[in-house]
């Protein structure tokens, strides 16, 4: 942890607005390390005589012998240890009926202090929950299954195994072990927060005059959510083998298929928008007649997660005749098509949701679909994650 960066605890005021007994409570299990930096801390039951500055000193001068759990208590209580952070502390320590020691004289740090002596665990959850909603940036995977994936809480056996998994992942690309995956459900989403290494930092430092180095690994942190009504992933991440780890292992871990959210897109309905009626052409593909657009999911989001759901015997006639296109905005998640087979009196429906889904009513129609989708750019091209339609007009069309 870069405690050098320490907000609150380098400042010795801080320090003397907490209880002296309760810092001392906290500092207590790293007693022989303080005795190494030849400062010796105060019994626990003592009342005073910490010498605050020496601690600030300390805190902000760690070296190769400085205790990780040291580091991390002191970057996890310090982060907490605002007003905004006290309040939601004690939200926190009321809900899981943690008794606080009474009375109205206490710091943000005496709260952080408290809940991170009663249970670290609640410290750690609330600190990681302040970046969940810092993601404003998000990549969809789509479940292959027909129905939205039923999602339970995983036992804690299984979720010491997916963060076990992620773990030997980041390892390998020299990130260091430690992944947490914090769970968060919600009505019609789960949101997942999974802290993890970044690649180790050497900085420059000036310590008693002389130029040194402070050395730490980084935290990261990225959102993945998973919307059940949708069965669809949305993550925030910033590697591209980032995202694919964590629709293939949350998959696993949480959904029992490591496949049940493909990482690569195949499909994408864009087209729909760019082109509008053109899309739908076909005299190019034999053995398909025509093909009518029947029905639009627009995803708009929002805090009321809205789905906007366009029906009628054609979409695009039906807008032509207001004047009107598709908007220009939400995510198209979900297309109905009619789709007129040269071999069939009667059209048969298509449906195709990006970025991996395709259903027929025959699977033999599948061939001559997917030579229409690639024509028409509904098909990504692995190599380059783009969608290229041919838009020469086709004669009778």
């Amino acid at each position: 942890m870069p405690t050098f960066r320490l907000r609150h605890f380098s400042n010795p005021e801080t320090l003397r607005a907490i209880s002296p007994q309760r810092l001392l409570n906290f500092l207590d299990p790293f007693r022989e390390f303080f005795a190494s930096r030849n400062y010796a801390l105060p019994p626990v039951t003592s009342t005073d005589g910490l010498d605050h500055q020496a601690l600030v000193d300390i805190f902000m001068s760690p070296d190769g012998s400085t205790p990780k759990d040291l580091l991390d208590a002191l970057f996890l209580v310090d982060e907490m240890s605002t007003p905004e952070g006290m309040d939601t502390l004690l939200d926190a320590a009321q809900a899981a009926e943690l008794a606080l020691d009474p009375g109205s004289d206490h710091s943000p740090s005496d709260i952080a202090i408290q809940v991170w002596l009663l249970d670290r665990d609640i410290l750690e959850r609330k600190h990681a929950e302040q970046f969940l909603y810092r993601a404003k940036s998000f990549e969809y995977y789509q479940s292959e299954a027909e129905e939205p994936p039923l999602f339970n809480m995983p036992s804690l056996a299984k979720h010491r195994d997916l963060e076990r998994e992620l773990d030997d992942w980041f390892e390998q690309k020299k990130r260091g072990r430690g992944t947490r995956v914090f769970i968060y459900p919600k009505d019609d989403e789960v949101w997942f927060l999974v802290q993890h290494g970044e690649p180790f930092k050497r900085e420059d430092s000036l310590q008693e005059g002389d130029v040194s180095s402070v050395c730490y690994r980084p935290l990261k942190h990225d959102v993945v959510v998973y919307d059940r009504r949708l069965g669809e992933l949305r993550i925030n991440a910033r590697l591209v083998g980032e995202k694919r780890l964590y629709c293939q292992q949350f998959g696993k871990h949480l959904f029992g298929d490591e496949n049940c959210f493909p990482s690569t897109s195949k499909y994408t309905l864009e087209p729909l928008r760019e082109y509008g009626a053109d899309a739908l052409a076909c005299g190019d593909v034999q053995g398909i007649e025509w093909i009518t657009l029947t029905e639009v999911h627009l995803f708009w989001g929002g805090a009321h997660r809205e789905v906007e759901i366009r029906k009628a015997t054609d979409v695009f006639a039906a807008l032509s005749a207001r004047q009107r296109e598709l908007p220009e905005h939400p995510r198209i998640i979900k297309a109905v098509f009619k789709v007129k087979f040269a071999d069939s009196k009667t059209p048969r429906s298509v449906t195709i949701r990006p970025s991996n889904i395709a259903t027929y009513t025959r699977d033999s129609d599948a061939a001559l679909v997917e030579q229409w989708l690639g024509l028409r750019g509904f098909i990504v091209h692995e190599e380059t994650g783009q969608h290229e339609a041919v838009t020469e007009t086709v004669a009778g069309d």
